[in-house]
């Protein structure tokens, strides 16, 4: 069992955002961290979509993400709550949590296993509240994390039947080694609008030697900031755990007392915007927020919104909007100019990659890539080039295939846009076949002297023409045929 080390995360005397459902996004924990909580919680994350995830730094945001593969981003967090979030996951196996566990580790300050919703997306499988009646579960699942892993480990239950059979489990669960145990005063059968049972709690903070959160005051006793100590000594916990009045009003943390609720609201959206979080996630935050007041016109014109473009022009954001898009997309630009392209060609699964960006001022006007691998396909008699391309939702960039005579090439860069990607997919192509792609600095330029002829010849005079028809092979050489015949004439008549 690892031991408890110098700069864990401490569960006493603390207030903590809860884990809530599409509510513990990264704008809300930075928001709820800002106006005065100690410890946010994520939402509950389900250890098999984890498992698939893969962590990406994301230098355009600052944030590190886990990203399914549908390049779905499944968890998003950053420096600013490294050693204060707290990774909550759902899970009814041992191994699969060490896995998810070990994934994020690095990047959280502390694990939690979900015990305590009893929600069906939590239940099924075994997982949440379910595990209250698995005790035998509930301890090889925290003895596993507790002995892998380096970061504190806890749990979230809720309370039992009878006090005495919740005191048991939390001893039991003590006995693991976890670092704290957060008890929603409910049972699993309670809802909201049951009272919370202040008094069980109290039975497990004297029945355990660690940090005991309680939980489940919301709706009852925490309205403000003061009723957070009242919570605290009504069940004579270490720590207060709130989740509904933290989503209400997250400004509820403020020693200084709660901020009106449209000012709290347009801070959340310029976390949402600056973090990219998803616009209908930062709509059911804002609605959450809104309360009773979601059919009044504010409500109506956010219901009506649906892009983040939209909900800041609902507040009156559209310059913040517009500057932090500038900002993000300047970032994108400055690290896209410090990439240095690999000169090797790899090969993923059956496609040949290169590094490689298209820059439109790199190649003559309208002579671009494509149009040399669309030359070069022709005279080979090959079919056609085919361009598959795909949009990451990460930060909206673009990634093309190109597929020529039955094999596949593509760019390992993400473009800001379908063309460009599709150009850097055929210079890729062309790169591979040892082909000029057209750029400027390129030596042999035959395509496009090719065009540069044709475009000339067109606009060439009939008498042109009769030059080139007479062995001139372009109009500079007409030009020098008039010019010597002219200056012929004239010496003859001043002669």
């Amino acid at each position: 069992m690892m031991s408890q080390t110098v700069g864990r995360l401490c569960f006493r005397n603390k207030t903590a955002l809860a884990p809530m459902v599409r509510v513990g996004t990264l704008p809300m924990r930075l928001l709820a961290l800002d106006y005065g909580a100690d410890i946010v919680y994520c939402e509950e994350l389900i250890d098999i979509k984890m498992m698939q995830c893969k962590r990406v730094v994301n230098e355009v945001l600052e944030t590190v993400d886990f990203v399914a593969p549908d390049d779905r981003v499944v968890f998003r967090t950053c420096q600013r709550e490294k050693d204060r979030v707290v990774f909550q996951m759902g899970t009814a196996d041992p191994q699969r949590a060490l896995t998810v566990a070990q994934l994020v580790e690095k990047d959280v300050a502390a694990i939690d296993v979900n015990m305590g919703c009893p929600k069906e997306y939590s239940t099924k499988g075994g997982m949440g509240a379910a595990l209250l009646s698995n005790p035998d579960k509930i301890e090889a699942i925290l003895s596993t994390l507790v002995k892998g892993v380096s970061k504190p480990v806890t749990c979230k239950i809720r309370i039992l039947p009878s006090t005495d059979a919740t005191v048991d489990l939390a001893k039991r669960i003590e006995r693991t080694g976890v670092a704290a145990i957060a008890v929603h005063g409910r049972m699993k059968e309670e809802r909201p609008q049951h009272p919370v049972h202040c008094d069980v709690i109290q039975a497990v903070a004297q029945a355990v030697s660690i940090p005991v959160i309680a939980n489940g005051g919301s709706l009852d006793l925490v309205k403000s900031y003061s009723d957070i100590q009242t919570f605290r000594e009504a069940t004579g916990a270490s720590s207060v755990m709130l989740a509904r009045a933290a989503m209400w009003n997250p400004s509820v943390f403020r020693s200084q007392g709660a901020l009106p609720l449209e000012k709290v609201m347009e801070e959340y959206i310029q976390y949402a915007v600056r973090y990219e979080n998803h616009a209908s996630n930062t709509k059911y935050c804002l609605c959450q927020m809104l309360r009773d007041k979601v059919e009044s016109p504010l409500g109506k014109q956010l219901h009506a919104a649906q892009t983040s473009s939209e909900i800041c022009e609902v507040f009156a954001l559209e310059e913040f909007y517009k500057d932090t898009r500038n900002y993000l997309l300047a970032r994108q630009e400055a690290l896209n100019a410090n990439t240095q392209p690999a000169d090797c060609l790899t090969m993923d699964g059956d496609v040949t990659t290169m590094p490689v960006r298209f820059d439109r001022k790199e190649y003559p006007p309208q002579i671009t890539p494509k149009m040399h691998l669309l030359e070069w396909s022709r005279r080979e008699k090959l079919e056609q080039p085919v361009y598959m391309t795909v949009q990451r939702p990460l930060d909206r960039g673009f990634q093309s295939t190109v597929t020529v005579g039955d094999k596949k090439y593509r760019s390992t860069l993400w473009e800001k846009s379908k063309k460009f990607a599709e150009q850097s997919a055929a210079i890729v192509c062309l790169r591979a076949l040892g082909l000029p792609d057209g750029r400027i600095s390129e030596q042999e330029m035959g395509l496009v002297n090719k065009r540069k002829r044709e475009e000339k010849r067109d606009s060439e005079s009939e008498e042109d023409r009769g030059f080139r028809a007479n062995g001139f092979t372009d109009a500079s050489d007409s030009i020098s045929r008039k010019r010597r015949l002219s200056e012929n004439s004239q010496q003859e008549v001043t002669g």
